[in-house]
């Protein structure tokens, strides 16, 4: 008997990862929202969870190669849609994503897992996402980004790969505090 229950949850297992590398893509949607199990990669564990306080200084950098392949929640990656790869928040999340260098706030949709490497990520934007930032060119910029619940309207933008409404810019005077407080941290 148990062996019949544990072949059965081989094959189902199988069935799941072979529908990861065909195109068997779940519809773009904000529900239901998945937060997953602790995964590793390269012996480092990530443990996702909802944090509804999320605000962080690091590091961002983009991808855009991968256009195609299916994201860890299941939708197809769209390299020029404004969206994003984070290795614990619920996907789908929304962030703002500030560049520390210009002000400039993106809204941006997570609908994938990373980044794997590189001290101080926190954050993989798709080249969509970097050239709305404005920060394609610089492939490595540091970020504050911080977890929103924007205007269904804005979701529903990006939910269709335009860029949600512009943001405002960050003054000067707070950009300095955010640039001190991620020196004063080490990075």
């Amino acid at each position: 008997m148990h062996s019949a229950i544990r072949l059965g949850s081989i094959v189902t297992g199988l069935l799941a990862l072979s529908a990861c590398g065909g195109g068997n893509y779940w519809p773009v949607s904000d529900t239901p929202v998945r937060i997953g199990r602790p995964y590793a990669v390269r012996g480092v564990t990530y443990v996702p969870a909802a944090d509804p306080s999320y605000d962080m200084l690091g590091y961002a950098s983009w991808y855009g190669s991968e256009s195609g392949s299916r994201t860890a929640n299941g939708e197809r990656f769209r390299a020029k849609w404004v969206t994003a790869a984070h290795t614990s928040l619920p996907l789908p999340s929304y962030v703002e994503v500030t560049a520390l260098d210009s002000g400039r706030t993106i809204l941006v949709r997570i609908n994938d897992r990373g980044p794997f490497s590189g001290r101080g990520r926190i954050i993989d934007l798709s080249r969509g996402a970097a050239e709305e930032l404005g920060v394609r060119a610089q492939g490595h910029v540091a970020v504050r980004v911080r977890i929103v619940d924007p205007p269904e309207k804005d979701k529903e933008r990006l939910r269709h790969g335009k860029p949600a409404r512009q943001r405002a810019r960050v003054s000067e005077t707070a950009l300095a505090n955010l640039r001190a407080q991620l020196q004063a941290a080490g990075q």
